[in-house]
C-alpha cells in the first residue's frame, strides 16, 4: 500500500511502513503542512493492525534542515500559526504541544521507528530523528543541534529525546555552540546509533528483520525500554516550551533572524 499527501509519501509493505519527508525542493525543512502531515502519519500508524516497524527517511539530497526559513522570519510577530503567537506552552497532545509531538508521535508508537538520515539533519530535523528509537546515518551526515543560531533554544522534545544519549556536558557543548557534528562524530556521541553506507537501505533491512520477530515481544521489548529510560518527562515538555516563549519576538531573538538573514555578525544586547 503507498499513499502520499502534500508533504509525506506513505508506503507499508508486510509490515514495515517507510515514512517519507516529501519536500525535496526546501531539503524537507519543517513547516506548518509538514509538523501536521509527520502527527497525522504517526497516528494512523498508531492504528495500524499488523504495524511491525517504521522507516523515516527524507526525499532528496537531505532528512530535513530544520525550521522553514520563511517560517522563522515570522517568529514574534504575532501572527499566523500558534507557534509565532508565545503559546507554546499549551499542551494540545497530551504533555505535548504541536511541534513537540511531531517528534514525540514516533517515540510512542508501539513498534521501532528507524531514521535513515542523510545529507542534513539541523534542529527541528535532528528532533524528528531523535524520536526514533534507532538512526543510522552515512559518514558525512552532518547534524546540528542548531537553535542557538537563531537565538533558540531546542523545544520541539529535544532536551527528553536527547536524555540518556549524550553526556550531559557534551550536550551543553552542543546546544551552547549549536556546532555542526560529522555522522562520525554523532555515532560517537550518542546521537546516532550506526554509520552505513546506505541509511535508507540499511534501515529498510533492519526493519524487515524486525518484522520477523515476534510482533508481541518486539512491542513488548519497546514498551519495557520507555519504562526504564522515561522520567519526568512532562516537566521537560513544558519547560521546553516556557523558555522558547520567553525568547520568541525577544530583541535578541529579532536579532539572531535578522543577521543570519543580512549574512552578518549578530549585535546582541545583554540578557535580559
Amino acid at each position: 500500500m503507498s499513499t502520499s499527501s502534500e508533504r509525506i509519501i506513505l508506503t507499508i509493505e508486510d509490515g514495515v511502513a517507510e515514512v517519507r519527508l516529501n519536500r525535496p525542493d526546501k531539503m524537507n525543512a519543517l513547516d506548518p503542512a509538514m509538523f501536521d502531515a509527520l502527527i497525522e502519519t504517526g497516528q494512523r500508524l498508531a492504528r495500524e493492525p499488523d504495524l511491525r516497524a517504521v522507516v523515516l527517511s527524507g526525499a532528496g539530497r537531505a532528512f530535513c534542515a530544520g525550521l522553514d526559513m520563511q517560517s522563522m522570519a515570522g517568529l514574534g510577530d504575532g501572527q499566523g500559526d500558534a507557534i509565532a503567537a508565545g503559546r507554546l506552552a499549551a499542551r494540545s497532545h497530551g504533555i505535548a504541544n504541536r511541534p513537540q509531538f511531531a517528534c514525540m508521535v514516533w517515540r510512542e508508537l508501539p513498534v521501532p521507528v528507524i531514521a535513515a538520515v542523510h545529507g542534513v539533519a539541523f534542529g527541528g530535523g535532528l528532533q524528528v530523528a531523535l524520536g526514533a528509537d534507532l538512526r543510522y546515518v552515512t559518514a558525512d551526515t552532518r547534524m546540528s543541534v542548531m537553535e542557538i543560531k537563531w537565538g533558540l533554544v531546542p523545544d520541539m522534545a529535544g532536551m527528553l529525546l536527547m536524555r540518556g544519549l549524550v553526556r550531559p556536558d557534551r550536550l551543553r557543548e552542543l546546544i551552547y555552540s549549536g556546532r555542526i557534528v560529522t555522522g562520525e562524530e554523532a555515532c560517537a556521541l550518542g546521537l546516532a546509533t550506526a554509520v552505513v553506507d546506505d541509511p535508507r537501505a540499511a534501515a529498510l533491512a533492519t526493519a524487515r528483520d524486525i518484522a520477523n520477530r515476534s510482533p508481541d515481544a518486539i512491542r513488548a521489548a519497546k514498551r519495557l525500554m520507555q519504562v526504564s529510560e522515561d522520567g519526568d518527562g512532562a516537566a521537560i515538555l513544558l519547560a521546553e516550551s516556557v523558555e522558547q516563549d520567553r525568547l520568541i519576538g525577544g530583541a535578541n531573538q529579532r536579532e539572531a533572524v535578522i543577521a543570519n538573514m543580512e549574512k552578518r555578525a549578530a549585535a546582541f544586547k545583554p540578557a535580559s
